[in-house]
C-alpha cells in the first residue's frame, strides 16, 4: 500500500443473518487506495456475503452497521473518482470534493447507488458472465463500451488479453473455451471497466499454478499503476500471503483477525496441519483384481486399453488411492469394481461373507450379491435442494425406517464423517443451499455411509476444494473407516488429499499401474508435468 493512500471504504460494525443464524458478526475494517485487502477463510465463514455486501447486492443489505464510501465527487458531472485531496474533474476541470456516503442508508432507488455501482467490478466464483456466442475479443470490446475509437479499442483489449495470458484465445467463441480460460476472459473484461474498486472472489480457484501466478500478478499490477482498491477472497494461504497487504481472517462469520497477511495466514492455519495416521490393523483381501483389461473399440482411434492388465487387492478396511491424470484408466476400473461395466479379460472378485463374487457374472446371484454392499460417491453429486438434511439422509435415498430410528441412524453417520453436536443440531433441518462445499461433500459421504457398505468408491471427492475443506473430508473419511470399519477407494489425482488420507496409492498411466506403494513413494514416479498438475489445486486444463 502506498504512503500517500487515503481511506477509501469504511466498515463498520456490520452483521448479516440468514434464516435466523449470524453469517456476518460485527464486522470492521478500513479499505485504502492502492491496497489489496485479502479476506481468508473455511467455505461458509462469510468471505463471499461481505464481498456482496460491499458491491451492494440487496440481498445481502446488512442488519446492522454501515458500508461507507468516500469518494472525489464533481458537482457540475457527477463524476466520482479515488478520494485524493485537490484532484480536478477528468471532464469538466472542476476541483472536486471528497464526499462520503453511507452506501445502504441511500433509498433503493437514489441514482447514487448505481453510480456507485458502475465504479465496482466483480468476479465471482466460478461465475463465468461473458456473452457465449461473441469470441473473446468481442467480449472485450463490449465492456470497453463506447468512449474509445475502433484503433483504441483494439489496442486496449489486445494489451488486457495479453495481461490474463490469453491473447492466444483472441478469435476462440467465449462458450468453447476451458473453465480457467473464462475465468481469464471475465478477469479482463472486468479490468476493461476501469473500476475503483475491484471484488474478487476466489479468482483463481480452478487454474493450476502457472496461470494462477500470472493472474495474482495482473491483478497486483493493476491496483499499483491505477490506485483502486480491491478485495480478494481465497481459502488459499498463498494467495492471500502473495497479493494482499493486509488480511482477515473470517471463521463463521466473524472477525478473528486482522493484520499482516503472513501473521493471519499462519494463525488461520494451526490445527490444520496433517496429522499422523492412527494405526489401523488392514484385514483380509477385500477386492481381488486379477489381470483385469478392459478393452474398447473407436472408429477413429481403434482399440484402446482403458484398463490393461491391473492386478492388485484391496484389504478390509483400506484406504487406498488409485491415481494418475485424466484418461490413465482410474475411472473405468473403478467402475469395474463396482459391478457398472465387466472386464474384456481377467477376474475381478469382491468378497461377500465367505464367499467370492465373480464380478463379471450378471444377475442377482452373480455380481449383485456385492453391488448391494458396494457404494460409489460421484464428482457430481447432488443433494435433493428442497429437502432438509436429514430427509437428504434418510427418506430421499429410500431408507425406510421408523422416523425417530431414521433419526437416530443419521445423527450415528454425520458423527461418523466428523460433525460435532452443535454442528449437528445445526444441519439436520438445514437445507443443501445454506451449507458451504466442505460441509455438502461431508453430508454426501454420509448420505453414502448410512447404506452400510462395504466397500465405498469415491470419485474425484475434492475437486477444486481448498486446503482446510480437502484435510476435513480427509478426516471425515479416515473417522468413518474407524467408526464404521470401512473400506475405501479413492479415484483422485489430487496427491495432497491422497498423502493425507490414503494408506496405499496405485498409479496409473495408460491403463497400466506404474507403481504400488505409500503414497509418499507414488512421487517418486511422477514427472515433472504431473506433478504440477496432482500437486496443484487439482485442476487439469
Amino acid at each position: 500500500m502506498a504512503d500517500s493512500a487515503e481511506t477509501f471504504i469504511i466498515i463498520d460494525n456490520v452483521s448479516k443473518k440468514f434464516d435466523g443464524s449470524y453469517v456476518l458478526r460485527d464486522i470492521s475494517a478500513n479499505i485504502h487506495t492502492g491496497e489489496i485487502l485479502g479476506l481468508i477463510g473455511r467455505s461458509g465463514a462469510g468471505k463471499s456475503v461481505l464481498i456482496n455486501m460491499l458491491r451492494g447486492t440487496e440481498e445481502y443489505r446488512p442488519d446492522a452497521g454501515s458500508i461507507t464510501y468516500r469518494f472525489n465527487s464533481c458537482n457540475a458531472c457527477g463524476i466520482l473518482d479515488l478520494p485524493f485531496p485537490g484532484k480536478e474533474c477528468g471532464i469538466c476541470g472542476e476541483k472536486m470534493k471528497i464526499k462520503e456516503i453511507d452506501y445502504w442508508a441511500l433509498d433503493k432507488g437514489d441514482p447514487m447507488r448505481s453510480n456507485i455501482r458502475r465504479h465496482i467490478a466483480i468476479m465471482l466464483q466460478r461465475t463465468f458472465a461473458l456473452y457465449g456466442d461473441m469470441s473473446v475479443i468481442e467480449n472485450i470490446f463490449e465492456a470497453l463500451g463506447t468512449e474509445m475509437d475502433e484503433n483504441q479499442k483494439v489496442d486496449r483489449a489486445l494489451d488486457l488479453l495479453e495481461k490474463v495470458n490469453l491473447n492466444h484465445r483472441v478469435m476462440h467463441i467465449a462458450r468453447d473455451l476451458s473453465g480457467g480460460e473464462k475465468q481469464r476472459c471475465v478477469l479482463a473484461r472486468q479490468l476493461a471497466r476501469n473500476p475503483l474498486l475491484f471484488l474478487a472472489d476466489e479468482p483463481t480457484g480452478t487454474l493450476d499454478p502457472h496461470t494462477a501466478d500470472l493472474v495474482h500478478s495482473t491483478l497486483i499490477k493493476a491496483v499499483k499503476e491505477s490506485g483502486m482498491a480491491m478485495v480478494v477472497t481465497s481459502h488459499w494461504p498463498q494467495a492471500i500471503n502473495t497479493m494482499a497487504d493486509r488480511a482477515i481472517w473470517l471463521e463463521a462469520g466473524e472477525m478473528m483477525k486482522i493484520g499482516a497477511p503472513e501473521d493471519v495466514t499462519k494463525e488461520f492455519m494451526v490445527g490444520f496441519e496433517p496429522k499422523e495416521f492412527e494405526k489401523v490393523d488392514i484385514g483380509q483381501p477385500l477386492v481381488k483384481i486379477e489381470n483385469a483389461k478392459r478393452y474398447f473399440y473407436s472408429y477413429s482411434r481403434g482399440v484402446i486399453k482403458a484398463v490393461d492388465d491391473v492386478s492388485f487387492n484391496i484389504g478390509e478396511r483400506e484406504i487406498i488411492g488409485l491415481v494418475g491424470l485424466s484418461g490413465a484408466g482410474k475411472t473405468t476400473l473403478s467402475r469395474l469394481i463396482a459391478g457398472l461395466n465387466v472386464v474384456s479379460d481377467g477376474k475381478i472378485c469382491v468378497r461377500v461373507g465367505d464367499d467370492w463374487v465373480d464380478m463379471s457374472v450378471p444377475g442377482p446371484e452373480g455380481r449383485g450379491r456385492a453391488t448391494q454392499y458396494i457404494s460409489m460417491l460421484h464428482q457430481e453429486f447432488t443433494l435433493y435442494p428442497f429437502d432438509n438434511i436429514l430427509r437428504n439422509l434418510t427418506v430421499c435415498i429410500g431408507i425406510n425406517l421408523p422416523a425417530e430410528l431414521a433419526k437416530m441412524k443419521a445423527i450415528q453417520t454425520l458423527h461418523a464423517v466428523g460433525f460435532s453436536n452443535d454442528q449437528i443440531d445445526r444441519l439436520l433441518y438445514a437445507y443443501p443451499g445454506t451449507l458451504s462445499v466442505g460441509e455438502k461433500q461431508r453430508v454426501a459421504l454420509a448420505q453414502v455411509l448410512i447404506r452400510e457398505p462395504r466397500l465405498v468408491i469415491l470419485d474425484e471427492p475434492t475437486g477444486t476444494m481448498d486446503p482446510i475443506t480437502k484435510l476435513s473430508v480427509a478426516k471425515s473419511v479416515l473417522t468413518a473407516r474407524k467408526e464404521l470399519g470401512e473400506t475405501f477407494l479413492i479415484v483422485s489425482h489430487d496427491m495432497d488429499f491422497v498423502i493425507n488420507c490414503c494408506d496405499r496409492a496405485v498409479f496409473m498411466k495408460g491403463g497400466k499401474i506404474v507403481s504400488i506403494g505409500k503414497p509418499e513413494e507414488i512421487v517418486s514416479h511422477l514427472t515433472e508435468g504431473e506433478a504440477r498438475i496432482m500437486f496443484g489445486d487439482g485442476a487439469e486444463e
